[in-house]
């Protein structure tokens, strides 16, 4: 479990957030599979929907009368949203929105990498990020997949100057990113199997049992995409949500976590 009250180093994923029309569906599937609480901001914040776990922030949701496509946000802090931001673009990225000003929460962008994920900067004001990180419920890792791993890292890495390590395997490329020595995020690749998915950005929560919460998915209105299957950094299952977003649950190994 990490307690995190400080913002975070810039290039780290510090945030993910979605957009719904209809908050009850996502209200029970994550209330009764991770245990978040759900809290409604006020008119000045837009209907904002804070989830909390302890007391903690871990994620947020919109709520929006336009159908759009549903999928988590994954935002990546920065000290400077413009700067970021004006870099971004001249390393081949699209600005869908921003930068722009929340109230004192902080300031934000929304992009399009140059292999067509989504992609947000945060700046923190008031709201600093994830509180609570490495613990059930909560946010344990971050990765982007697509077509063109070389483009996607290299892209990255000119925005934030992460450390790289190949991680790599036959048939597979992941490169792990790094700030100050500590794996912030990865780059992956899609294998031949994958078809035409387009490239995004998949957060990981931490469950206590994949196999035990694997059953609680279709129960609660999601359904289970693959796994639960072992791999190097514990079990992980890939789950899509009600409304038909995508994201990873991980069972991290007892050694791995942090006390």
């Amino acid at each position: 479990m990490t307690l995190t009250p400080d913002p975070w180093p810039a290039g780290v994923p510090s945030w993910a957030d979605i957009t719904v029309t209809d908050l009850g569906p996502t209200q029970r599937f994550y209330g009764g599979l991770l245990g978040w609480q759900l809290s409604i901001g006020g008119p000045e914040t837009g209907g904002y929907v804070t989830a909390t776990l302890d007391g903690k922030v871990v994620a947020g949701l919109r709520v929006s009368d336009v159908p759009q496509p549903a999928g988590w946000c994954v935002y990546l802090a920065t000290d400077d949203v413009d700067a970021s931001v004006a870099r971004a673009v001249e390393a081949g990225a699209g600005v869908v929105a921003g930068p722009l000003s929340v109230l004192r929460q902080g300031r934000m962008a929304l992009l399009t990498d140059p292999t067509g994920a989504l992609v947000g900067l945060w700046e923190p004001g008031e709201h600093t990020g994830w509180e609570l990180t490495d613990a059930p419920g909560s946010f344990v890792w971050a990765e982007q997949m697509s077509h063109d791993p070389d483009t996607a890292r290299r892209f990255y890495t000119a925005l934030f100057g992460y450390e790289q390590q190949d991680m790599s395997a036959p048939d597979f490329a992941y490169t792990s990113l790094s700030v100050g020595g500590t794996p912030a995020a990865g780059i992956g690749g899609y294998g031949p199997g994958a078809g035409d998915v387009p490239a995004a950005w998949t957060w990981y929560i931490a469950v206590e049992d994949a196999d035990a919460i694997a059953p609680r998915v279709g129960e609660l209105g999601g359904e289970v995409v693959s796994g639960p299957e072992d791999t190097p950094y514990g079990r992980m299952l890939l789950v899509r949500g009600p409304a038909g977003e995508v994201l990873a649950l991980l069972q991290v190994p007892e050694d791995d976590v942090v006390a």
